[in-house]
């Protein structure tokens, strides 16, 4: 390992997974994520407070598999890495505070990290070997990035590293967060993506549901107005058995597809760039990457995911992925006390 060479250890506390990760430059050495689901299920949702205090519980014990993964210790790391927004205040507030105690007592350089830019940058993310999505090719700016979670979803034109533009963002609900609602709505249970994903596999898209903002040119997002259909189409049902359920999932997971890829085409006709990034842990749904990967094809667009799942939804290794870049413009924290969270951060 040179000088040049940046150990780092990152930690991500954004919302309701735990997870620490040790990275060296840009390859992940190890990636821990504990998720705290199952305490949150019989709520329907994230419970703040309870997601404030597993990540005081999980905290330590994440860490120190992350570093026993990675088989170093706290004197070989350069530098830790947090999460400071956006995200669930109670749940950001946490892992800062840890960070901070740990570059304190282990006299490291602390790196703030907007979670969104590291969902962005995932896909430059190499295995302990050194590979990626990025095998032979190289990043050819200006690309797309478009991020797809259970907070947000955005296109972004990624002028260089660091320095973006939002061409277009939601409204009011996240892809992410519509899926949730529709699961409670079909009384499927939480988290409601997966659930609902399993389901569509098994179902056909028959039910006709709107797709959101067809009639805009704006390169916005909503899923509001596509929440309020499934509700009344789901009133107005008078059997819910099984086929309607699995012919409902598919429905509506096509419908938000067809949503997303239809702001993607407007901005590749006006910003007709090579490469496409994916982020966000929506982008693990199979036929919203096929019909992504549709839309792409019809601008000789090339899509790049992250080579690992663990690197789609929320995780640390993504962080330190996103600090390597800022570590090597010496993008540090210059008064660690100082350091807050910033729930509502934007790119």
């Amino acid at each position: 390992m040179s000088k040049k060479d940046w150990l780092i250890l990152s930690l991500d506390t954004s919302c309701d997974d735990t997870s620490a990760a040790v990275t060296l430059n840009d390859q992940v050495l190890s990636n821990v994520i504990a998720s705290q689901a199952k305490f949150h299920q019989e709520y329907g949702g994230i419970v703040p407070n309870i997601a404030k205090r597993m990540h005081q519980k999980l905290l330590e014990p994440t860490v120190q598999q992350a570093l026993k993964t990675a088989r170093v210790n706290w004197q070989q790391i350069k530098a830790i890495a947090v999460t400071f927004g956006p995200g669930l205040a109670p749940a950001l507030e946490t892992g800062i505070a840890y960070a901070k105690e740990m570059a304190k007592k282990h006299q490291k350089p602390l790196i703030a990290v907007n979670h969104m830019e590291a969902h962005l940058l995932s896909p430059l993310a190499k295995n302990s070997k050194g590979n990626g999505s990025f095998k032979n090719e190289k990043i050819k700016f200006p690309l797309l990035g478009l991020l797809v979670s259970g907070g947000h979803t955005q296109l972004v034109l990624v002028k260089t590293i660091g320095d973006y533009q939002i061409l277009g963002q939601t409204l009011d609900d996240a892809a992410g967060e519509a899926f949730d609602k529709v699961a409670r709505m079909l009384d499927l249970g939480y988290p409601g993506g997966p659930i609902i994903s399993q389901l569509a596999k098994k179902g056909e898209p028959k039910i006709s549901l709107p797709i959101p903002m067809q009639q805009s040119s704006s390169l916005d997002y909503s899923f509001s107005g596509l929440k309020t259909a499934c509700l009344r189409k789901i009133d107005q049902t008078q059997i819910k058995d099984k086929k309607f359920i699995l012919h409902f999932a598919a429905s509506f997971e096509l419908t938000v597809a067809k949503a997303l890829t239809l702001k993607l085409n407007q901005a590749l006709k006006k910003y007709p760039v090579k490469q496409l990034f994916l982020g966000g842990g929506v982008i693990n749904n199979t036929t919203i990457r096929q019909e992504i990967r549709k839309t792409a094809k019809l601008h000789n667009t090339k899509v790049f995911i992250p080579f690992d799942k663990k690197l789609i939804s929320d995780n640390a290794a993504m962080v330190g992925v996103c600090a390597y870049f800022q570590a090597q413009k010496g993008k540090f924290v210059k008064n660690i006390n100082q350091l807050d969270r910033k729930p509502n951060l934007s790119l």
